[in-house]
């Protein structure tokens, strides 16, 4: 399938459901010496991937926006994370520049449990950052670590959603799994998270935490998807929450960086059993809408900048 044909495909999906496109809370740029050095990661099967990861869009950064665009992903993110100190605010950095150049991605920041964290934090915040990224296994820390109580209460206070890969896929890290996150709730309740990858595979324990703390949201990056299905397969026996838990759920795609396509991300959402329209409007654009602070209802006129390209 040409990028033409996938995308005219993406398009009916979410034209069908009567959105005027989606939101996509997952989706990775960075800087090009750190994206070379994650491809080549993934190419080797490196011992937290763990099996043959082939890149599916492995394109030039600008190829990649225009390709989000043709698919109708109106709004996306840049999300970068360190695996060592001394790297969060340079990356912060680089985001906020990617994102004044490219509107329709939002401004995006990171932290690491390290000196000076509260404050680079917090003046992302004031900067505009709208989303932080956390990635529990790649930077292998603890979310409780001290170095990050001034961290997690500032974005506590600023209401700023944090998507957090704290789950034990595709790897288990030391810090990875549902209760490092709930004693990380229960010092700080209101906090904005959404946990990556649905937090796979303990998808039933982090359903709980959804469930449990108004504020906590699951995205479905990779979940459902025939990759994911054939090791860590969702259980059945969740589906019925999975469906009750649908004004807190969001889509993710983990786009460039997926074995297959963006159109089988989707349809691995749109096909779930039980799910209706409804359920799939709010999943694909309006929660995220919500829960960001994106002034786009699903009811208003497609933005002709942001949809119009070469693909159409």
């Amino acid at each position: 399938m040409t990028y033409h044909e996938e995308a005219a495909a993406v398009r009916q999906i979410w034209s069908g459901l009567g959105l005027p496109g989606i939101i996509d809370v997952h989706t990775h740029f960075m800087p090009k010496s750190v994206m070379d050095k994650v491809w080549n990661y993934f190419d080797s099967a490196g011992p937290m991937v763990g099996r043959s990861w082939p890149i599916t869009y492995r394109t030039d950064e600008a190829h990649r926006v225009e390709t989000l665009r043709a698919f109708g992903v109106r709004r996306f993110t840049s999300l970068v994370y360190p695996h060592k100190p001394e790297m969060a605010a340079w990356l912060n950095a680089w985001s906020v520049q990617f994102a004044g150049e490219t509107p329709d991605c939002l401004a995006t920041a990171t932290f690491y449990p390290e000196p000076g964290a509260t404050e680079y934090v917090a003046a992302a915040i004031e900067g505009g950052t709208r989303v932080f990224k956390a990635h529990i296994q790649v930077g292998d820390y603890d979310p409780n670590d001290p170095l990050l109580d001034g961290v997690w209460g500032t974005l506590e206070d600023s209401g700023t959603p944090v998507v957090i890969h704290c789950g034990s896929g595709p790897q288990p890290g030391r810090f990875t799994g549902p209760e490092p996150i709930r004693r990380l709730l229960r010092r700080h309740p209101r906090l904005k998270l959404i946990i990556a990858h649905m937090g796979m595979p303990e998808y039933g324990e982090f359903l709980d935490i959804c469930l449990d703390s108004e504020a906590v949201h699951l995205d479905t990056t990779m979940a459902f998807t025939a990759f994911i299905d054939e090791r860590m397969p969702f259980p059945a026996e969740h589906e019925p929450r999975l469906r009750a838990a649908g004004e807190r759920i969001v889509f993710g795609s983990d786009f460039p960086n997926i074995p297959y396509g963006y159109l089988d991300a989707l349809r691995a959402v749109t096909g779930l059993p039980g799910v209706d329209q409804r359920w799939l409007r709010a999943v694909l654009h309006d929660n995220a809408a919500r829960l960001l602070a994106i002034a786009l209802p699903s009811d208003q006129p497609v933005e002709t900048d942001v949809m119009q390209t070469k693909y159409e």
